[in-house]
């Protein structure tokens, strides 16, 4: 391994290790409901689907007077859905963020990573999404501590 590759993969790890300890709007229990919504497609018509998923369920709760915590994950083709670069949703996600407070977008370290080494240089994402280790984990984690999954 040259001294760059290093420099790279070593810089690509203290990323992840610094993203991953900022905390996101975690679900305490006083939220009635918790769900966890899974893109690993690069398919825009996927994506709308689950952000059309993410709207309807906030909404379904808010008419009840119920609280929600909805997580969405994405990982491995799904994560062009983060992207600064590639993401056909961007500008909804940025609204959808700013809009649900109730929302935390997860992307997955160890796709990113792959990205990055692939493209040979750093890959963006929106500034609304935060970094797991890796979106699989992440998506059994939060499974185990009682969240719906729904794959759209």
């Amino acid at each position: 391994m040259t001294v760059n590759e290093w420099v790279r993969v070593l810089s690509l790890s203290i990323a992840v290790l610094v993203t991953s300890m900022v905390t996101p709007v975690a679900a305490d229990e006083t939220t009635a409901h918790k769900v966890v919504i899974h893109v690993d497609e690069n398919d825009p018509q996927r994506m709308n689907l689950a952000l059309n998923n993410v709207a309807n369920i906030n909404k379904y709760y808010d008419s009840l007077g119920e609280s929600i915590q909805i997580e969405l994950v994405a990982y491995g083709p799904g994560l062009h859905m983060f992207r600064e670069d590639t993401s056909p949703v961007k500008d909804r996600l940025s609204v959808m963020a700013l809009e649900m407070e109730n929302l935390t977008l997860s992307a997955c370290g160890n796709t990113h990573a792959n990205m990055t080494k692939k493209a040979g240089k750093p890959v963006l994402l929106i500034e609304e999404a935060h970094m797991v280790p890796s979106g699989v984990v992440q998506l059994i984690s939060l499974q185990e501590q009682g969240y719906a999954y729904v794959r759209p």
